[in-house]
Order: structure tokens, then sequence, then C-alpha cells
């Protein structure tokens, strides 16, 4: 239980540590700004909030594993990551296939937390309304981050080309949004089972703050 307890500290400063290396001497400081933004937001509230409503273990990792993705990403730009270029040399592909990796986890991560919390704080169960509810809110978040890379564009004009990460195609918008509801399919499949067993011993061994909903 104390193991428990102490992870969440741990991946704490593991990303922490990842942030700062992330930060020597990126491709564009304000690209590398616009791409580690989330996790600059999402880190402080998790610290606030983790006394009243911690999460479980698995939404702590995956939250860790995609703003690796995203520092990886801000570090040199998502179509210039090295191991991006591997894969689309050893494939054949026509563009570098990172950015398709980080649209996949936004729907990967932010699907447990949604469950988590809808699980939590809500009547719903296990099951197929969950299920489709999930995956709207990750669908929904998908899109408030296309307008803000909208705004973004607006704003910065061709410096926020490397921010975009297009790579020349028009239909990038419809494939980070597909790619996000892949995700949240995927990882309600994949992790419920886990997720569920972890909800339930949280309960058990009272690791959840007094007044969450069993």
């Amino acid at each position: 239980m104390t193991q428990v307890r102490r992870e969440p500290a741990f991946l704490l400063g593991a990303g922490a540590v990842a942030l700062a290396v992330s930060a020597i001497r990126p491709a564009s400081y304000g690209t590398w700004l616009l791409e580690v933004l989330p996790a600059l937001i999402a880190a402080p509230l998790l610290v606030l909030t983790y006394r009243r409503f911690p999460l479980t273990p698995l939404a702590y990792r995956l939250i860790l594993a995609q703003a690796l993705i995203l520092m990886v990403g801000g570090h040199w730009t998502y179509a210039e990551v090295p191991a991006g270029d591997w894969v689309r040399d050893l494939f054949g592909l026509d563009r570098n296939p990172y950015d398709r990796l980080g649209h996949l986890f936004q729907g990967i991560t932010p699907a447990i937390v949604a469950r988590e919390i809808l699980l939590r704080r809500t009547p719903l169960r296990p099951g197929g309304w969950l299920f489709a509810l999930v995956v709207c809110v990750v669908l929904g978040i998908s899109a408030c981050w296309e307008f803000f890379e909208w705004w973004s564009a607006l704003i910065g004009g061709s410096a926020a080309d490397d921010f975009l990460g297009t790579q020349g195609d028009v239909w990038d918008t419809q494939w980070d949004m597909f790619l996000a509801m892949v995700g949240a399919i995927l990882s309600q499949l994949v992790f419920a089972r886990v997720h569920d067993r972890q909800l339930t011993f949280a309960r058990s061994n009272h690791l959840e703050p007094p007044g969450e909903r069993r």
C-alpha cells in the first residue's frame, strides 16, 4: 500500500526530469512550449487534487506516458522525431508517423481518466453506456485540441507549422480525431479489467478519500 501511495510522486519526479531534458536546445522553444503545454497544465492540477481525488496507478502511468510523447515531440517537433523517421523509412511511408502516436494516446489516456471520473462520480457502471460516453468525451477533447491548433495557426501563421505538424496532409485534422477515437476504444478494451481491479482495490483499502461514491 505504501508503494501505491509513493508511486505518483515517483512518476511526477520522472516527468519533471524528462521535461528538463526535453527543454535542452529543442528545435524551437516556441514549438516546445506549445507541445508540452498540456503536461505543464496537468501536473499542477494532479498535485492539487491528489489528496481529494487520487487517481489509480494505471491513470497516472498513462498520463506520464502521454507526457513523455509530448516532450519528445516538443524537443524535435513531431515531423522530425528520429524514431519516426526510422519507422517511415522502414515501412516506406510518405510521412513521419510520430504525430499519429501522439494522437492515438490522446485517446488512450483521456479515456481512462474520463472512465475513472465517471465511475467514481456518477451512477454509471461498466457497460455499453459508459463505453460510448467515454468515447464521446475523448472526441470532445480531441476536437478542442484541434481548435487550439487552429487558433495557434491563425495567431502564429507560418511560425506555427512545426506545431501543427500536418506534413502536407489535407486530412490531418480528421486523422487526428479518428486516431483519438481509436485510442479511446482500444484503451477501454485493453485496460478496463485492470482499471476496475485497481478501483476495487482502492475502495477496499480505503485509498479513496471520505465521501467517495461506493
